[in-house]
């Protein structure tokens, strides 16, 4: 029987990014199905009944929730397609799980200062900014990718978030690719991958996402 697999997802989301990019990496074909998150499915609600949020990967009618288990899911189900996105060797699979934590943590901690208008939060939102950043240009080192033979886990796990750089920058006044020219050339290197590409949202759309959220908001 041919898989049948759904994505419930989010077009600006980074976590809704993840399994877009894994399933198109491997060369999975899947029907996306975009959320409304002021109007949330019944598929979403029953699919996801105690966070009832994006992403849900529905595989041959079997819910998977939450963006880092559905990437797992994806690479352990279809591991015989490459590339293999987890480390192999169970130490480096528990760094990678790690580092991956850590990014979530980091980068919506200091991300929501740096939107804030109050100008003490801001700073201190870019200080853990740029914390997180050096952390992760000494974790990638002279390498191409974070993962030790070509794009893997770790690289999904932050290149989702780059969609969301121009808004840091605009809203946080500095330059990602000057400060920072180590992980600006890891950013080019993952979207000459044009599975990788395709799969993330446009800066633009997602600056003009936020300024949407803002207006909402009344700030």
């Amino acid at each position: 029987m041919e898989d049948k697999v759904i994505l419930l997802d989010f077009y600006p989301s980074m976590f809704g990014m993840r399994p877009r990019v894994a399933l198109a990496v491997k060369g999975i074909d899947y029907e996306h199905r975009e959320e409304d998150k002021e109007n949330k499915c019944q598929l979403l609600l029953e699919s996801n009944p105690i966070y009832k949020e994006i992403p849900v990967l529905i595989h041959n009618g079997k819910p998977v929730c939450g963006s880092f288990v559905i990437v797992e899911y994806i690479d352990e189900v279809w591991k015989d397609k490459s590339p293999t996105l987890l480390p192999c060797d169970p130490y480096q699979r528990a760094q990678a799980r790690f580092l991956a934590d850590y990014i979530d943590k980091k980068v919506m901690e200091t991300g929501n200062l740096i939107w804030c208008e109050e100008r003490e939060e801001k700073e201190a939102g870019k200080k853990g900014f740029v914390e997180f950043m050096k952390q992760m240009e000494s974790e990638l080192g002279d390498k191409p990718f974070f993962g030790d033979n070509g794009f893997g886990f770790l690289d999904v796990a932050l290149i989702t978030y780059t969609p969301w750089f121009k808004t840091f920058e605009i809203c946080g006044d500095f330059s990602i690719q000057q400060d920072y020219p180590k992980l600006s050339s890891w950013v080019k290197k993952c979207l000459e991958i044009e599975s990788v590409s395709k799969s993330l949202a446009d800066p633009d759309n997602v600056y003009n996402f936020y300024l949407t959220i803002k207006e909402k908001r009344g700030i």
